[in-house]
C-alpha cells in the first residue's frame, strides 16, 4: 500500500508546490491568521474530511476515519509567518510588506495537506483515525499549541508526530533524538527605576544605567555557578535600553532576555536565581525594580519507543547514512506542549540546497528551502500513520 501512497504523493507534488507558494506569497503573522486557516479548512473539506475550525483560537483540525481498526494518530503542522521583510528574488516572494515565511511553515502546511489528500483517497485501506492538526502562532508567546490542546485537539489521540524542514541540514536527511530534543524557552523583562539627574552631579542620583550594567554582568554567573555543569543552559540578555543624552543620568533602564534549558530542575533554579540576583543588585545600589519572568514553553521530549519507530522509518526511506541522532537543539518549539500530554516525536527534515541558494538560516530575510522536502515530510508521515 505504501508504494501506492508514495506514487500518489509524487503525482500531486506540483499541486503541493503551488499551495506552498500561495501560502508564501500571502503570509500572516501569529494570532493574525485569517485567510490561511480558511484556505486550509476549505482544502480539507473538499477532500471529505471532517473539519473543526477556530480550535483554540485560529487552529484547524481535520479528522479522517480509516476503514481498518487501529489507533488514533495526529500529525501537526504550523502555519504562521514572521515580521521580516523578504529579500529574495523568488517569483513567489511575499506580497505582504514586512511579513514573510522565513521558517518553513508554509512548506509544513503544504506537506500535511498533501498527506491528507493521499490518505483521503485511500481511506478504506487506512488503519485507525488520523487527525491533521494545523496550528497557528507557533512563533509567538503565548503560542497556539496550548490553547488548541485545551480546546480538545488531542482528544482520543494515542500518538502525535511533528516535522520541521531545516535549511541548516542537507536535503535528503532526517534528524531525530529520543528524550530532550529542544530547549525550554522562558523570557524575562526587568525595569530598573532610579533617580535621574545631571551628568555632572552623579552623587545626587541613583543611576539605573550603572545598576543595569552590573546586573547584566551578574546574570552571567547564574549558569556557571548555579547550574550543574552537565546540564545545558543559557541566560542571554538581548536588549538593554536606557538614556538618550550624553549629559543626563536617566530615570530608568529596561533589560530583556531569554532563558534556555532542558531539565525542569535547572529551569526552576535559574528562574529563582535570576529574580534574586536582580533584586539584590538593584537594592545594593538603591534602585527599585519591576521583575517579570514569563514561562513560554517547556522542552520537547521525544518518546523513546516512538522515536525508535521514526528512526526505523527514516532509515528505510533515506538510508542509515542520512539519519542523524545528535545533540538536541537549543531553540524552542511549542510542539513541546503536545509532548507533555501524550507520546510524541518531533523530527527535522533537511531542506538545504547549494544549487538553489537555499543556504540561509531560519528567520533570515533570504531564507528558502528545497521544496522537495514536501515529499520527504509526506513520506515520513504516510509511513508513520500506516505502520
Amino acid at each position: 500500500m505504501l508504494k501506492n501512497l508514495f506514487n500518489r504523493l509524487e503525482d500531486i507534488y506540483p499541486e503541493l508546490v503551488e499551495l506552498r507558494r500561495d501560502f508564501h506569497m500571502y503570509p500572516e503573522l501569529s494570532h493574525e491568521e485569517v485567510n490561511t486557516p480558511k484556505k486550509i479548512a476549505a482544502y480539507l473539506k473538499e477532500l471529505g474530511i471532517e473539519v473543526r475550525t477556530e480550535v483554540g483560537g485560529r487552529g484547524v483540525v481535520g479528522t479522517l476515519k480509516g476503514g481498518k481498526h487501529g489507533k488514533t494518530v495526529a500529525l501537526r503542522a504550523d502555519f504562521d509567518a514572521l515580521p521580516i521583510e523578504e529579500e529574495t528574488d523568488l517569483p513567489y516572494k511575499s506580497r505582504v510588506p514586512g511579513v514573510m515565511h522565513a521558517c518553513g511553515h508554509d512548506l509544513h502546511t503544504a506537506a500535511l495537506l498533501g498527506v491528507a489528500k493521499v490518505l483521503s483517497e485511500h481511506r478504506d485501506e487506512i488503519p485507525g483515525t488520523i487527525k491533521f492538526i494545523h496550528q497557528f502562532a507557533e512563533e509567538a508567546t503565548p503560542g497556539g499549541a496550548k490553547p488548541m490542546i485545551e480546546d480538545g485537539c488531542l482528544e482520543g489521540v494515542d500518538v502525535i508526530y511533528g516535522a520541521h524542514v531545516m535549511s541548516t541540514e542537507e536535503f535528503g536527511t532526517v534528524s531525530v533524538k529520543d528524550g530532550y530534543f529542544s530547549s525550554a524557552q522562558d523570557d524575562f523583562n526587568i525595569t530598573i527605576r532610579g533617580k535621574g539627574g545631571h551628568g555632572s552631579q552623579p552623587h545626587l542620583t541613583v543611576d539605573p544605567l550603572v545598576t543595569g550594567s552590573q546586573l547584566v554582568v551578574n546574570l552571567q554567573q547564574i549558569v556557571s555557578r548555579r547550574v550543574d555543569p552537565q546540564q545545558a543552559a543559557a541566560v542571554t540578555v538581548g536588549s538593554f535600553v536606557s538614556g538618550g543624552a550624553n549629559n543626563i543620568i536617566p530615570d530608568s533602564a529596561t533589560i530583556k532576555g531569554t532563558v534556555r534549558t532542558f531539565d525542569e530542575e535547572a529551569r526552576q533554579v535559574i528562574e529563582e536565581a535570576l529574580e534574586n540576583v536582580t533584586r539584590l543588585t538593584c537594592a545594593q545600589n538603591g534602585a527599585e525594580v519591576d521583575f517579570e519572568y514569563i514561562k513560554d514553553c517547556p522542552s520537547i521530549y521525544n518518546d523513546p519507543e516512538e522515536t525508535k519507530v521514526v528512526e526505523d522509518v527514516a532509515k528505510g526511506l533515506f538510508g542509515e547514512e542520512n539519519l542523524f541522532t545528535g545533540a538536541p537543539m537549543m531553540g524552542s518549539e511549542d510542539f513541546a506542549f503536545y509532548t507533555k500530554e501524550i507520546p510524541a516525536v518531533y523530527f527535522t527534515v533537511g531542506g538545504r540546497s547549494e544549487e538553489l541558494n537555499a543556504v540561509y538560516p531560519h528567520h533570515h530575510p533570504k531564507f528558502n528551502v528545497d521544496e522537495r522536502a514536501i515529499i520527504n515530510i509526506g513520506k515520513m508521515f504516510l509511513s508513520l500513520v500506516t505502520k
